[in-house]
């Protein structure tokens, strides 16, 4: 979903784009990533690869760690032979969710899940080589694969009754083309480090379904209901609000209302 956003965007200012699919470039084959690289010659690799499935991730915990941790030490080494700038994607998950005001690039991690535990190794690779750069990012939704607006509009114009949707997690939702350009200006900036990026402003996800019902199903009646009732293998953070001034102050503009990317993904 991501990939196939980062791509486009690139390719619409014509810049050369190779873009690696799992069949063709598997993240933990550090040899076939460097033929890859030698081929290709990049200065800028941009790792959108994970294993993003949460609670799989909690009964395939080894399978977690290798592909969003200890594989990106392969990218790692493939961009420092290349000489490339890495660009690493990683998550909220990383921080417990018990925070009452948005997290900031230096706030302690401590996530609450093996996706979380396994986002947080990636990031520590990736920061072994001075030229990278963490972009943590939050609840995404777009073209190109699953995500919570596709559900929430087929469960809408299903019309099987009310939907329940929990009211007690709250965060920031993210279209991946908007989360594209922010990667193509921080490329163009050459920032290392850490930096958040998510849409504004925070919402639950009873929140979210409600305008996604504004536009699609204005008849469907979305109820609130707390996380208890949606007991799942992996713990949802209750509060995963990213503090974007970094990114803002650094870019020179705003980060995107969520409710614009929204519209943009319906149409």
């Amino acid at each position: 979903m991501l990939g196939s956003a980062v791509t486009a965007f690139w390719r619409r200012r014509q810049q050369a784009v190779l873009a690696l699919g799992h069949a063709r470039a598997d993240i933990g084959d550090r040899r076939q990533l460097g033929e890859w690289v030698a081929a290709f010659n990049p200065e800028i690799i941009i790792n959108c690869a994970a294993f993003t499935q949460v609670d799989r991730c909690e009964t395939e915990r080894q399978h977690a760690l290798e592909i969003n941790g200890s594989a990106v030490a392969n990218v790692v080494a493939v961009a420092q032979q290349a000489g490339a700038r890495l660009i690493h994607i990683s998550s909220d998950y990383v921080f417990d969710g018990a925070a009452t005001a948005p997290y900031v690039e230096a706030s302690p991690t401590d996530p609450q899940s093996v996706y979380g535990e396994s986002k947080l190794v990636g990031e520590i690779e990736a920061l072994k080589y001075e030229r990278s750069l963490v972009v943590r990012a939050s609840w995404l939704f777009g073209p190109g694969g699953p995500n919570f607006v596709t559900t929430m509009c087929r469960l809408m114009t299903q019309g099987k009754g009310p939907l329940r949707v929990v009211d007690d997690q709250v965060g920031c939702p993210t279209y991946t083309p908007f989360l594209a350009r922010a990667l193509w200006e921080l490329a163009r900036e050459d920032v290392s480090g850490i930096v958040h990026y998510c849409n504004r402003e925070a919402v639950s996800w009873h929140g979210f379904a409600t305008e996604i019902a504004h536009f699609v199903a204005p008849r469907a009646e979305v109820l609130p209901v707390p996380t208890t009732e949606f007991p799942r293998p992996a713990p949802r953070p209750a509060y995963s609000v990213l503090e974007t001034s970094h990114f803002e102050a650094t870019i020179g503009r705003r980060v995107e209302p969520w409710i614009a990317g929204l519209v943009a993904y319906l149409q």
